[in-house]
């Protein structure tokens, strides 16, 4: 298994990480795709001891939408810093979180916007897949990949709880959707019924941790260790193995970040 989202340099794991790692390779995963907040020192420093622990991490960088408001008078000035600490982090495979978030609307819209478009063309130029926040935003995230990604573009809807029309647009561009801890909720039958119209290839799994802890965790913290039981409702919701599932889902995340046995 792989989850393929969490934030595991958040301060919330600072004081226990080692034993966050051990909990999560005792889980059976194999690595993380761990978040990483553009600029944020204090997170590239718990990144690199993370990567100490486990050498198998793996991470995306990126400025969020949240963050947007900080780079107001130089939308570019995002891509400068991603793209510097990009380059100084060789286990470094992919550009996010980025993307719009309508619902908290901590960054001006237009904002938002350019900021996103500009780390889109870093993507492009760096030929590397993104990962995709939307809250609230959904037309115009999908307007925005589709003007800036020319086509060229892979990447992933990550702790995806839109509708089928946002899937089946997803889909269309190429992307890969990831469930996280949300589709282990009672109330959760409309993303349940989404999910069994993606194809098999595109799936993944993640915790985005240390938020959205699945059923039975749910109100605690969230850590890798508990993508097995969002995996699991997948493949009860699909009707399928769930060993099986893991087996592919970790696949396609290999595949979309591009990371091989050997450990590259």
């Amino acid at each position: 298994m792989i989850d393929s989202h969490c934030h595991l340099a958040d301060e919330t794991f600072a004081k226990d990480l080692d034993d966050v790692v051990t909990r999560a390779k005792d889980a059976g995963l194999e690595r993380v795709m761990v978040i990483l907040e553009g600029g944020n020192a204090n997170e590239a420093e718990q990144a690199a001891r993370l990567e100490q622990l486990w050498p198998d991490t793996r991470f995306a960088i990126g400025v969020h939408p949240h963050q947007a408001h900080q780079f107001s008078d130089d939308p570019q000035s995002a891509v400068s810093v991603v793209r510097e600490q990009f380059a100084a982090t060789p286990s470094a495979r992919a550009i996010g979180e980025i993307g719009l978030d309508y619902h908290y609307d901590f960054s001006p819209r237009d904002v938002q916007h350019a900021v996103f478009r500009a780390q889109v063309r870093l993507a492009r130029e760096l030929q590397r897949p993104v990962v995709i926040h939307t809250r609230e935003a959904d037309e115009d995230t999908i307007a925005i990949l589709r003007e800036e990604g020319g086509g060229e573009l892979r990447g992933v809807l990550h702790c995806f709880t839109g509708d089928a029309a946002l899937a089946d647009a997803g889909l269309a561009l190429g992307f890969f959707v990831s469930l996280a801890g949300i589709i282990t909720f009672p109330k959760a039958e409309a993303l349940r019924e989404t999910v069994r119209r993606v194809p098999l290839d595109r799936l993944l799994t993640e915790t985005d941790s240390p938020f959205l802890a699945p059923v039975p965790y749910r109100g605690k913290r969230n850590e890798p260790a508990f993508v097995v039981e969002t995996l699991a409702a997948v493949a009860a919701a699909r009707g399928e193995d769930a060993a099986e599932l893991g087996r592919q889902m970790a696949e396609n995340a290999r595949k979309l970040f591009r990371i091989r046995w050997e450990g590259t």
